[in-house]
């Protein structure tokens, strides 16, 4: 089988096995090719499945090899029968092994904020009319679901619980501190009407230094992948000036008890390796 039919991990790596409409991530950076949206860099137009991918195709984002994307969701092409091996069972299909992607949970989320945008943000000052909503590559994450959440107003990274999380109990508006290898980021609690509870953290509000849906997109899987770079961790490494930048963002106001002691955490723009400087947006439309 050629190079161009085959797909690392994707049913068995026959490209005929993979639905037409599909979605497939790449495993290095994270980024989703969407039959229904095409590929703009490569002017591969909307309704194209992966499988029909001119053989030139890359990856927009990282370069990668497209056999280095896997499947995220979609029904496979149909299969004859005498296509499997003879010992092939329901069981062992590569789409029974581990959890499912919380298609569902994603969607409502999509469609929560779509919702918003339509009925409350509509004419707001803060909205982005260039962008729309979208739910950006999500993937496992230990026990639980990451991913990012582009809106016109905001770009969130977004924990969804798994499948032995009951987080019915999270108070909305209250913080917490993820631990990941770049560092550890500001969560806050969330639990909307149809979306259920989730924990957010916010990257960017409002978002006018997007021009396009494209560059918030590719933005959003960027600091997915830096998340786990642990180059860019600021703990015991900054320089002077950022450390007198912090201990004035933290210092209490006169007179106030001084708040426990809190460990330095990467700002936003270290993330998204846009430099030192800059802080995380403010959270509160999670």
């Amino acid at each position: 089988m050629s190079a161009a039919s085959r797909f690392e991990g994707s049913y068995l790596g026959d490209a005929t096995r993979i639905g037409a409409a599909t979605r497939m991530e790449c495993k290095i950076c994270w980024h989703v090719y969407d039959p229904a949206e095409g590929c703009e860099q490569w002017q591969v137009p909307p309704g194209t499945g992966f499988a029909a991918l001119p053989d030139h195709w890359r990856c927009p984002v990282c370069d990668g090899a497209r056999d280095q994307f896997m499947a995220l969701d979609g029904e496979p092409a149909a299969l004859e029968a005498d296509a499997l091996p003879a010992t092939a069972t329901h069981a062992a299909s590569p789409r029974a092994t581990g959890p499912a992607l919380p298609t569902e949970a994603i969607a409502r989320l999509e469609a929560a904020f779509r919702e918003i945008h339509t009925a409350q943000m509509r004419g707001m000052p803060i909205v982005n009319d260039a962008l729309g909503v979208k739910a950006v590559g999500f993937r496992r994450h230990d026990a639980r679901w990451l991913g990012a959440l582009v809106t016109p107003w905001f770009l969130n990274l977004v924990l969804l619980p798994g499948e032995a999380d009951d987080w019915s109990g999270l108070v909305p508006g209250a913080k917490e501190l993820i631990e990941f290898p770049s560092g550890r980021y500001e969560f806050v609690h969330a639990n909307r009407k149809g979306v259920g509870a989730y924990k957010a953290c916010s990257l960017f509000s409002p978002m006018f230094e997007f021009a396009s849906m494209l560059q918030a997109t590719e933005t959003a899987s960027a600091a997915l992948v830096s998340l786990f770079d642990p180059s860019i961790r600021e703990d015991g490494a900054q320089t002077a000036e950022i450390r007198r930048r912090r201990e004035a963002e933290l210092a209490p106001p006169p007179d106030a008890a001084p708040p426990p002691a809190e460990p330095v955490r990467p700002t936003r723009r270290a993330l998204l390796g846009m430099g030192a400087g800059g802080d995380v947006g403010d959270p509160a439309d999670a």
